[in-house]
């Protein structure tokens, strides 16, 4: 019933599809005819010469398209992430990167190019004729079930924290043409929105196959921020959900701490996640930013609203009120997915106050982070603790709430027992646990070893997550965030 369903929408949407156009060329056609023959109408003695007229005004009405379309090629001509990167080092506007930036850079416009000279062929124009041409031939596919991969590979970024991938992806994406089908999320955004579309498949034969479509259907060119796989659920489903989208012809542009292979390292279950890998490395040109500069960390780095100390509530409240001004906080309740609600103990004027209990040491997750910067654009977070072993699940979720506070923009007001360094000091990766030097007796052992918590993805993770605390304490930040917050008024 799904697929019969489908079907007739599809044909419904083309035919309302072809006879606008058939529609909308006439009129305008007509019109202009009235408007240049001294107010004179043209008048169709028959059937058939009102349909030869039709069948002219189509052709002209196509062929104007086609030389629209050619002007937009010339346009994306010359240009590209490359091209704008320069301009905006001449204008000041970026510092001067590396030469393994640049070398990023290179891969992007070459992306770009190869992109432009195919969008016909990737279907990348949601416009065009060559998709209106596949969408009437998309009743046969349903009987002739056929793969359509995109003749342009994608690419996969990884490097680390800092290096500009996500303002290199950035720069990429809005290059683009605003009438091609791409659409650009981070990867924590883009699971909770799948999880949401199977949660609304669910009966149906195939819900992941029902996804891919819909996700295919909005968008061929997919830009994902921060690939970052530690959800065993998330990890079995990806490789089946990917298959079907490139097979949808989807191109994947995604950026990453970590190269392919080193994707869920340690994951349950691992062995079901590994063909996902293989299946990205053929899809993907993967490229390493091979720099060590962590730009974010060159920002000014004043105090901001980090405050170091523990028992200093008070003076975090009082940092509180001066934010919402007159306003009075009092408690709120955000809406998060699937009827979920988050509970904000105190919030106003867009400020949010939580304990870092309630927000990390419950069972939270980013799509309540998600609903919280929806509503809110400053956290006052109570509390942050020496992260380690035990506390090493609210650990993960603090690693998320940055994340997604960081993609949102979102400001930070905290109190916290350390500097950011200090707070991950007790989380290792394995092959830094085992460059430690072994302990001669256990006498010699610090009591801060038995709390040494050895995590391959917190280990990666933390690095980000200092670099972003960093930069959201910077000048910088804040006073992009108080820009963005006054245009939004």
């Amino acid at each position: 019933m799904r697929t019969l369903a489908r079907t007739l929408r599809h044909i419904r949407l083309s035919l309302q599809h072809k006879k606008c156009n058939y529609s909308g060329g006439f009129v305008n056609t007509r019109k202009h005819l009235i408007e240049t023959n001294t107010g004179s109408v043209c008048k169709f003695t028959n059937n058939a010469e009102f349909n030869r007229f039709r069948y002219l005004t189509f052709t002209i009405s196509r062929a104007m398209r086609a030389e629209a379309a050619k002007v937009t090629n010339r346009d994306v001509n010359g240009a590209g992430p490359l091209v704008e990167y320069e301009r905006r080092i001449a204008a000041g506007d970026l510092v001067d990167g590396d030469r393994f930036q640049v070398d990023t850079l290179r891969e992007l416009q070459r992306l770009y190019e190869e992109l432009v000279a195919s969008a016909d062929a990737c279907r990348l124009d949601r416009y065009s004729a060559s998709e209106k041409a596949g969408r009437s031939r998309w009743l046969w596919s349903r009987f002739i079930p056929q793969s359509s991969y995109s003749p342009v590979k994608g690419l996969y970024l990884f490097g680390g924290v800092g290096t500009g991938k996500t303002m290199l992806m950035d720069l990429f994406f809005d290059q683009l043409p605003s009438s091609w089908r791409k659409k650009r999320i981070h990867f924590h955004d883009f699971m909770l929105n799948v999880h949401s579309r199977l949660q609304k498949h669910r009966g149906v034969a195939d819900p992941l196959e029902a996804v891919a479509d819909e996700i295919s259907d909005d968008a061929i060119l997919l830009c994902l921020d921060e690939f970052m796989v530690t959800d065993v659920a998330d990890a079995l489903i990806l490789n089946r959900l990917f298959r079907q989208l490139f097979s949808n012809g989807v191109i994947l542009v995604s950026t990453s701490n970590r190269a392919p292979d080193n994707l869920y390292e340690g994951g349950l279950q691992r062995d079901l996640f590994l063909p996902f890998i293989a299946t990205l490395k053929e899809r993907c040109v993967v490229h390493q930013i091979g720099s060590s500069i962590d730009y974010r960390k060159m920002t000014s780095a004043e105090q901001g609203f980090y405050f170091i100390g523990k028992d200093i509530s008070g003076f975090l409240k009082k940092k509180f009120q001066q934010l919402i001004g007159e306003h009075t906080a009092s408690p709120q309740e955000v809406e998060v997915v699937m009827g979920r609600t988050l509970q904000v103990p105190l919030g106003a004027n867009g400020c949010a106050y939580f304990p870092f209990e309630e927000l990390c040491d419950r069972p939270l997750g980013a799509a309540d982070y998600f609903g919280l910067f929806k509503k809110f654009h400053t956290l006052a977070l109570e509390g942050v603790p020496i992260l380690g072993l035990h506390n090493r699940t609210a650990a993960y979720r603090f690693v998320t709430l940055v994340d997604v506070m960081y993609e949102n923009k979102g400001r930070l007001l905290c109190t916290a027992e350390g500097s950011p360094q200090e707070l991950f000091e007790r989380i290792v990766t394995i092959s830094d646990a085992q460059q430690s030097a072994p302990r001669t007796s256990s006498r010699s052992r610090k009591v801060d070893d038995f709390d040494l918590c050895v995590d391959n993805e917190l280990g990666f993770a933390k690095d980000r997550t200092i670099s972003r605390l960093t930069e959201m304490n910077s000048k910088e930040y804040l006073e992009q965030h108080a820009d963005m917050f006054l245009a939004g008024k």
